[in-house]
C-alpha cells in the first residue's frame, strides 16, 4: 500500500514511486550480524539513520537529525547529513561494526544521502 501524500498528484506520484523503488531493492538488500544494513530514512527536513541486523530484527545503533547536539547547529540540511555520517560512524565503532550494506531506501544516491554515506566512510565505515 502507498503512503498517503495530501500535496498534489506530482508530489504522490514521486512518493509512490519512490515506495516502489525501495520495495523492489529491499529484495536484493538484507543485513546479517557480520554486515548488518545501513538504512537511510529522509523526510523534508530531518535524516533518520540507523544500522539493523535483519536477522533478529534489531536495530543496533542509530542516528538522526533530531539528536541534541545535531538539532541546535546552525547549517544546511547537507551539512547536517554529514554529521549524522560522522555521528553514526562514531558510534557503529563504538558498537564493533566496521562493515553495513547500504540501503538509500528509494532515494537516489545524490544531495543529502551521497553526503551522509560519504562522511560514514569517512568515519570508518565500510560499504
Amino acid at each position: 500500500m502507498a503512503p498517503k501524500v495530501a500535496f498534489s498528484k506530482h508530489t504522490a506520484a514521486r512518493t509512490v514511486s519512490r515506495a516502489r523503488r525501495h520495495r523492489r531493492v529491499r529484495k536484493f538488500v538484507v543485513g546479517t550480524a557480520e554486515r548488518p544494513r545501513l538504512v537511510v530514512n529522509r523526510s523534508t527536513r530531518h535524516m533518520f539513520v540507523q544500522i539493523v541486523d535483519d536477522s533478529v530484527g534489531h536495530t543496533l545503533v542509530s542516528a538522526s537529525t533530531m539528536d541534541a547536539s545535531l538539532r541546535s547547529l546552525e547549517a544546511d540540511k547537507t551539512e547536517k547529513a554529514k554529521k549524522v555520517g560522522e555521528l553514526l560512524a562514531q558510534r557503529a565503532k563504538e558498537a564493533g561494526i566496521t562493515k553495513v550494506v547500504f540501503d538509500r531506501g528509494g532515494n537516489r544516491y545524490a544531495g543529502r544521502i551521497a553526503a551522509l554515506a560519504d562522511s560514514a566512510r569517512e568515519g570508518g565505515l565500510e560499504f
